[in-house]
């Protein structure tokens, strides 16, 4: 079984490119996440993938700093570069990306402003209002 579930900031804002062949979005960001129990506040970082429609919402709603959970699994890939010298990566490929926290992409990270749910269904957001709360 291969499937992983982090929760940390965006390192920096996403980027969209679409394939060659299918014109299907693909977008890439880094997310850092706080190692538990570190005394000097260290964190590790992932490289993101996101591909279709949620990839897309990802690159336009999403911005350095901003909270999220990522629900995937881990791919180690592998290529050569023009020297010849052999390169070894691991990414997480995102199922599911939610919002932890929500605004504008132009406002920094770090505020909370409700929360919202992107998966490869599409887009649904969330409006966490008091006054329609019946109790």
């Amino acid at each position: 079984m291969n499937q992983v579930i982090l929760i940390g900031r965006l390192a920096r804002d996403p980027e969209l490119r679409f394939t060659a062949g299918s014109g299907k979005a693909v977008a890439t960001f880094s997310i850092a996440v706080n190692r538990p129990f570190s005394k000097e506040k260290e964190a590790d970082f992932f490289r993101v993938v996101v591909f279709g429609k949620t990839g897309e919402n990802c690159a336009n709603y999403l911005a350095k700093g901003r909270l999220v959970a990522i629900q995937g699994r881990i791919q180690n890939n592998n290529y050569e570069t023009q020297s010849g010298e052999k390169r070894y990566t691991t990414e997480v490929i995102a199922d599911q990306v939610e919002f932890l926290e929500w605004g504008n992409k132009a406002s920094s990270g770090g505020g909370f402003e409700g929360s919202s749910f992107m998966d490869t269904n599409g887009f649904q957001a969330i409006d966490e209002d008091d006054d329609d709360i019946p109790f």
